[in-house]
């Protein structure tokens, strides 16, 4: 099914109609008629090794590099032996696509920096991942998870990417992600991509970690890494933070600069942080933001963002708060209401107004316009990044591209096809009618959600985030309990996800989604009611 069909069709969770993962291939058969099915084997434990860092966030970090007990270069070695036990071998999460060959050596100059200047904020030191969409102008290559960009390293860094070293984060490796985030076949498989293979959810790795931003996911809640960088078009953080028991930002479409970030959608594309805790992604915003030349959409956010997000950070931030409940999206099963039903009480345990239920005007009157913008902005945008590799590029467009695919079927095209690629490709440019449209109508919804929550003196719109992680299913693909990411997709608007509890011991969350530029009163919310619930776990 397409990208956002998982996020919003609903659909009966359960190994029954599946082919679950965790037995190995031709392991079963099966079952003739009047026969009973095969039991699967138990598979056996995995013994994982302890780790010191575990559950640390960037707080705790940088107290153990200023105290000396760690420096930089011993939190990049502890990751990497991390990753090389969990990541490599153990239950192979295969989060992790790519890793630094610089990692150390930066992260040693880093500690000689902090000896004589001292550190250049919260994140010097900290070891981040990024997402394969994002540009670095290093050893590392950047391919969306595609065989057909293997090998290119683009000519400079992502803007975010410039951001980061700047703030003296080490930059550990590149995760896998669902190949060009979720956006190639009707009966995707979120997490897979060609060139990394499959992420698999870490509390259970029969199971899926949503997408796109997969293998960010993953590493966070797995610990890896301290905190990851994702992209979102529709979901792709926060669905994924969601199914890895992790929190997700979602921001203001320009807060975060997109160039050098491989593209969707320009109107709709952000990157934004993943993290285990409320204040280490809003430790890490700060260090994302921007205004850059070369993203025309980030102009308006010109005194709009922040350096330090942290300031925000309030555990009475729900009191008084006016919440509304978009009560249509909240029942998704009988085992998901009372997990729901006790994030509600929660919110209201800790002083917040509940504005029970909203109705939000709907999207979809006539057709898909969220998707008609998607397929043209897509084409436009992939097609001029292409371009920006230079005469080096291993492909030189999309078709050039849909071409590599057909020639490599048995290696890029086994699971899932490329229907949403050729659809893109027969779209016209950015001046076709029915792309203008499209454009309008989704430009006037943004418009309509923004005034309602206005007149409504809403704080926040809140909603699940998605049901727990579905089984992996490498014959009909990704299936889902729905989820609630196109409010915030299609207007613009930023959105957190956080850990609200679990299921069978499946993590879910709850999402916050505000008006324009409330990153920091998404992240005073966020940060209440992680504080009031704690219902992240291990």
């Amino acid at each position: 099914m397409r990208r956002r069909d998982f996020l919003h069709r609903s659909t009966t969770l359960g190994a029954a109609a599946c082919v679950g993962l965790a037995a190995a291939p031709g392991a079963t058969t099966a079952a003739t008629p009047g026969t009973p099915p095969p039991t699967q084997p138990k598979p056996p434990a995995i013994a994982i090794p302890p780790f010191r860092l575990e559950e640390f966030g960037i707080t705790e970090l940088q107290h153990d590099m200023a105290s000396g007990r760690s420096t930089a270069s011993g939190l990049v070695e502890a990751y990497l032996e991390r990753i090389e036990a969990i990541d490599r071998h153990g239950p192979q999460l295969r989060s992790v696509i790519e890793l630094n060959p610089d990692a150390l050596s930066i992260a040693r100059e880093l500690d000689k920096e902090r000896a004589s200047k001292g550190p250049r904020g919260p994140l010097h030191g900290i070891p981040v991942l990024l997402k394969d969409n994002i540009d670095t102008h290093d050893r590392m290559t950047t391919t969306a998870g595609s065989l057909a960009l293997s090998g290119s390293i683009p000519p400079r860094d992502a803007f975010l990417v410039e951001r980061l070293r700047s703030a003296g984060a080490v930059i550990l490796g590149k995760t896998n992600l669902s190949e060009w985030a979720n956006f190639r076949g009707s009966h995707s498989i979120s997490g897979w991509s060609g060139r990394g293979g499959l992420t698999r959810n870490p509390y259970a790795t029969d199971r899926s970690t949503s997408g796109s931003s997969a293998g960010s996911a993953a590493a966070v809640s797995a610990n890896l890494c301290a905190v990851a960088v994702g992209t979102e078009t529709d979901g792709s953080i926060v669905s994924p933070s969601s199914y890895c028991g992790i929190v997700g930002l979602k921001p203001t479409v320009g807060l975060i600069s997109r160039s050098g970030v491989i593209p969707i959608s320009a109107s709709q594309d952000t990157a934004g942080p993943m993290a285990r805790t409320v204040a280490d992604a809003a430790a890490l915003l700060g260090a994302l933001v921007g205004v850059d030349p070369r993203d025309p959409a980030t102009l308006g956010s010109q005194g709009k963002g922040f350096p330090d997000y942290t300031r925000f950070l309030d555990p009475k931030g729900l009191r008084g708060a006016r919440l509304g409940i978009a009560r249509e999206q909240f029942h998704l099963n009988r085992l998901t209401d009372p997990v729901l039903e006790a994030a509600l009480a929660a919110l209201r345990r800790v002083g917040a107004e509940l504005v029970d239920p909203i109705v939000i005007p709907p999207l979809r009157a006539a057709g898909d316009p969220e998707q008609e913008v998607m397929l043209h902005e897509f084409k436009a945008g992939l097609n001029e990044y292409f371009r920006s590799l230079g005469p080096a590029a291993p492909v030189g467009s999309l078709r050039d591209l849909i071409a590599f695919n057909e020639r490599n079927q048995d290696r890029e095209l086994g699971y899932f096809g490329q229907e949403i690629l050729i659809e893109a490709e027969k779209k016209g440019p950015l001046t076709d009618p029915a792309y203008l449209e499209a454009k309008g109508k989704c430009s006037a919804w943004g418009a309509e959600l923004e005034k309602f929550i206005e007149t409504h003196r809403l704080d926040a719109i809140v909603a699940p985030t998605t049901g727990p992680a579905h089984v992996l299913d490498l014959v009909t693909g990704d299936r889902g309990l729905g989820g609630s990411s196109t409010y915030a997709a299609v207007s613009g608007l930023p959105s957190i996800t956080v850990p609200c509890g679990s299921v069978s011991g499946l993590p879910m969350g709850l999402s916050f989604i505000a008006g324009r530029w409330q990153e920091g009163r998404l992240l005073s919310l966020g940060y209440a009611f992680e504080q009031a619930t704690r219902a992240r776990r291990l």
